[in-house]
């Protein structure tokens, strides 16, 4: 007598073929990672060649704080916008249109100032261009990592912003080899070559799989987010560590030069990716050991030590002890931003598009209002980056003052 196979539920086999598998994220990840070194590349590149610019085009320091202003107000904007059309468009397809634009100002910067009668007028058209994809990308990224099942998420965070991070620090290196290798003349070729890492990520986001961000019944309405004053306090803060962080971001080439008297090289690698380079450790040790510290606590002492930091490099006599203010100060503002957008995603857990459109609006506003403050009050007092520095302190000020009290940290997360 032979053994028949059990009788099989044909329905629940059909149900079980019918559910398709979960798509493989690493893909998305990475992608996410290299755009986040795109748009640092975006960000960092420019205020590299500010001496340049002074000495080759005769652009003055004004010019220079608009420059700043001119990608991180465009970047702003598109933050305004984003939170209202990217859902309907697409993700990926924004992905791609942003690293198509990224890619076509960073080359178009290597042509239009040397093709047009102004060069000043062909450096801010391509401005214009990368900003609205480094926009565009600013607002996008965070989401995607933050929809993506894991059980770490604000760790993940981290991780994605410290290659933001060493996106700044890769871009200073290479800058300073080439042009130690084919003089300070052959950064057009350069800004060529930078264009290739956002032309990567878009071919990268083109065959990567998207998550849901927020299921559409469950997002929460653009105008019941800004009725809750989390959100606004959240904004506040994010303002408050974007202009902390692109302040001497920006500003620290400039300053280890002119205002220190240090060479070029030594200036860019003590300042801007000295500077990136504590703010990627310290955004790596919060993905690898952030479960054992109470991150709202971890804000609110690095706002402190923060203004420590400002005021040291502003105020330190000596020029070593400046350097060195400068790069512990990117080592406290690395965990502001991501924390606080992981805090923020805790709290509103079904903010969507929309929420980080206002998280990036308000980073953008910190990034515009901070290094643009910086070049205005040091070009009042005889171009003195010291001065502007010194008051850029004001801004981990706010911070600390925030998170003063315990209660309020609680309510964070």
């Amino acid at each position: 007598m032979t053994n028949s196979p059990p009788p099989q539920n044909s329905a629940a086999g059909s149900r079980l073929r019918s559910i398709p598998p979960t798509p493989n994220y690493r893909l998305t990840r990475y992608a996410c990672f290299t755009g986040y070194i795109a748009q640092a590349v975006v960000n960092t590149f420019l205020p590299l060649l500010f001496i340049t610019f002074t000495q080759t085009f005769g652009i003055t320091i004004e010019e220079l704080s608009i420059l700043i202003s001119a990608n991180f107000f465009l970047q702003l904007l598109i933050d305004i916008f984003a939170g209202r059309y990217v859902d309907r468009i697409g993700y990926k397809t924004s992905m791609i249109a942003a690293n198509i634009l990224c890619a076509t100002g960073l080359a178009l910067l290597a042509i239009l100032p040397f093709a047009m009668p102004n060069a000043f007028a062909g450096i801010i058209i391509s401005v214009i261009i990368y900003a609205i994809g480094g926009g565009l990308i600013e607002v996008l990224i965070s989401p995607i990592i933050e929809a993506i099942p894991s059980d770490n998420n604000d760790q993940l965070m981290s991780l994605l912003h410290s290659f933001y991070s060493w996106g700044q620090v890769g871009v200073v290196i290479v800058f300073v080899v080439f042009v130690a290798i084919f003089g300070a003349g052959s950064w057009p070729v350069l800004a060529l070559l930078f264009a290739l890492i956002p032309a990567a990520t878009l071919a990268m986001f083109a065959r990567a799989p998207m998550p849901t961000i927020v299921e559409e019944d469950a997002r929460v309405d653009f105008m019941e987010l800004l009725r809750r004053p989390a959100m606004w306090f959240f904004c506040l803060l994010l303002i408050c560590a974007a202009a902390a962080e692109l302040s001497m971001s920006q500003w620290s080439s400039a300053f280890a030069e002119a205002g220190l008297g240090v060479s070029k090289v030594v200036g860019d690698l003590a300042g801007p990716a000295s500077f990136a380079a504590m703010m990627g450790i310290s955004r790596i040790l919060y993905a690898r050991f952030g479960e054992r510290v109470d991150l709202r606590a971890l804000i609110h002492w690095s706002a402190t030590l923060c203004v420590i930091t400002y005021v040291l490099t502003a105020l330190a006599p000596i020029p070593g002890i400046s350097l060195l203010a400068c790069a512990l100060t990117g080592l406290t503002v690395g965990i502001m931003a991501p924390g606080l957008m992981s805090l923020g995603a805790q709290k509103i857990p079904n903010g969507g598009t929309p929420m980080f459109s206002l998280f990036s609006l308000s980073q953008d506003i910190g990034g515009t209002l901070g290094p643009l403050m910086v070049g205005a009050i040091a070009g009042a007092f005889g171009d003195s980056l010291h001065i502007g520095l010194l008051f850029a302190a004001i801004f981990p000020l706010v911070m600390f003052a925030a998170t003063v009290r315990k209660s309020v940290r609680r309510r964070m997360g």
